[in-house]
């Protein structure tokens, strides 16, 4: 079995590492760049669980299932883990006298409209609003920053978060797993599902354009 960074590892021409180096390289890979991508929310994390979705389900009939649950506990666990580290630095910089850098960064990625609306779906429905937040693009951290101003405890958004953070990784998993099984050569189906989260990610911001709405 190989990870997404060994499938790529492996059609190099050099010497191929053993299938041991290329898990010990990938998963860990995997699990770093999703937590970075959750503390800044620049890094296409989705676009990367499709990805290693796709290598993995390319893998041997009797390892492939292993390699996807082990895509999908790596996934899940570095976004809740960066989404937790997130939401506590913003805590901390609500309560301190000056703010803080990631407390700006977070209201500057959630324009006051946006945050209207998940401050009132979030009194609303609670913690249902959390969970979807993390399957509708760019809509994690405008909820995040109304749990924030409506001073949910770290404890709470945690629970809410975890399941947020398991259907977010098996949705991008399942488009992993489409365009693997559309194409025969692993690449294809890489590119298939990159392109297809990306169009998934620029849809929102598209239609609010067509609608006339600020971006």
């Amino acid at each position: 079995m190989t990870s997404w960074l060994g499938g790529a590892l492996a059609a190099a021409p050099t010497t191929v590492p053993s299938p041991a180096t290329q898990q010990a390289l990938g998963y860990p890979s995997l699990f770093l760049l999703v937590l970075f991508g959750a503390l800044v929310p620049v890094v296409p994390t989705g676009a990367l669980v499709s990805s290693a979705a796709v290598v993995a389900f390319h893998q041997p009939a009797q390892s492939a299932p292993f390699a996807l649950a082990l895509v999908f506990v790596t996934a899940s666990l570095a976004a809740f883990c960066g989404d937790v580290a997130l939401y506590w630095l913003g805590r901390r910089g609500m309560r301190s006298r000056g703010g803080s850098r990631w407390l700006e960064t977070i209201r500057e990625r959630a324009p006051e409209e946006r945050l209207n609306r998940a401050q009132e779906g979030l009194a609303d429905h609670g913690v249902t609003v959390l969970v979807l937040s993390r399957l509708v693009p760019a809509g994690r951290i405008p909820v995040m920053l109304a749990c924030l101003l409506a001073d949910w405890p770290v404890r709470r958004f945690a629970r809410g978060n975890l399941p947020a953070c398991l259907a977010w990784a098996l949705s991008y998993q399942l488009i992993g797993i489409l365009g693997g099984s559309l194409f025969p050569e692993p690449w294809q189906g890489v590119v298939a599902a990159v392109a297809l989260t990306v169009l998934i990610g620029a849809a929102p911001g598209v239609w609010r354009r067509l609608r006339g709405e600020p971006a």
